[in-house]
C-alpha cells in the first residue's frame, strides 16, 4: 500500500510540472477541448475530417481550428489558405506525440493525442471525454492579453495568438486531387503568431489588430516543441 500511494503522489507532482493551473472542477465554465485539424485542399481525404471538425465550431466550450499545411502543393494545386508556419506546427506536434511523420488529415486535441477526425463518431468520443484546457488564467480583451500568475511550468510556455475566419467559405478547386469539387473551410487559421513566453509570472501583452472583421482570436498557453496545450481562451 505504501509503493501505491509513493507512486500516485509522484503522478501529480508529474502531472503539476506540466499542468501549472487546473480548473476547479473538470470542466469549468469557459474551459475549452481545442481542436486543431491539420488539413489541405489538395488532400483527398480530407472532406470528411473538414466537415467532422467544422460541425464542432460553434459548439460551447469547444476551440475548432482548420490549419492549410504546404506539403501537399506539389500534387498540383496550392492550397489558398496554407503557410509554412501552419506545417512547422504540424511538424512540432509530430516530435511532441513521438510521431514517425505528419499526416493529413491529422486531428490533434488539448496538443495531447490525435486521430484522423474522419470518424464523426470517433471524433465525437474523443472530444466528449477530454479534459477541457482552462480558461481562467486568461483574460482576453480586443487590444490585450493578460495573463494571471500561477505555479510556473517545468520550462517557459509558448503563448500564440491565433486569428481565424468563422465564416464558412466554399473555395473551388481546379487540379490535384480534389479537382473538380468545391470545399467549405470553416474556422480556417489565417495568422499565428508566437507573442512570447510565460514562465509562471503574471504577464500582459498588446494583440495587434485583426486583419478583417470576420476573424476570431485564440490565445493558447502551451508548452514548447509541440507539447501539451496548459491553457486557452478565444473570443
Amino acid at each position: 500500500m505504501t509503493d501505491m500511494i509513493a507512486i500516485s503522489a509522484a503522478l501529480v507532482l508529474a502531472v503539476a510540472a506540466v499542468w501549472p493551473f487546473t480548473s476547479s472542477s473538470p470542466n469549468a465554465a469557459g474551459d475549452l477541448a481545442v481542436v486543431e485539424l491539420f488539413q489541405s485542399q489538395g488532400c483527398s481525404s480530407c472532406p470528411p475530417a473538414n466537415a467532422n471538425v467544422g460541425a464542432l465550431s460553434d459548439r460551447p466550450g469547444v476551440l475548432a481550428l482548420s490549419f492549410a499545411v504546404t506539403y501537399w502543393d506539389r500534387l498540383g494545386w496550392r492550397d489558398t489558405f496554407a503557410k509554412r508556419e501552419f506545417t512547422a506546427r504540424q511538424y512540432d506536434y509530430s516530435h511532441g506525440l513521438g510521431l514517425a511523420n505528419v499526416y493529413t488529415p491529422q486531428v490533434v486535441l488539448n496538443g495531447k493525442e490525435d486521430l484522423t477526425g474522419i470518424d464523426a463518431g470517433q471524433l465525437e468520443s474523443a472530444v466528449q471525454r477530454s479534459h477541457r484546457v482552462p480558461a481562467q488564467l486568461l483574460s482576453l480583451s480586443a487590444s490585450g492579453l493578460a495573463i494571471r500568475a500561477a505555479a510556473p511550468p517545468r520550462v517557459p510556455a509558448d503563448v500564440w495568438l491565433i486569428r481565424y475566419d468563422r465564416r464558412t467559405l466554399e473555395v473551388p478547386i481546379s487540379a490535384g486531387e480534389n479537382d473538380g469539387r468545391t470545399l467549405p473551410h470553416k474556422n480556417i487559421v489565417r495568422e499565428l503568431v508566437r507573442l512570447g513566453s510565460w514562465n509562471g509570472n503574471a504577464e500582459s501583452f498588446r494583440l495587434p489588430p485583426a486583419a478583417e472583421a470576420n476573424f476570431g482570436t485564440a490565445i493558447l498557453v502551451q508548452a514548447p516543441n509541440g507539447g501539451p496545450i496548459l491553457a486557452a481562451t478565444k473570443n
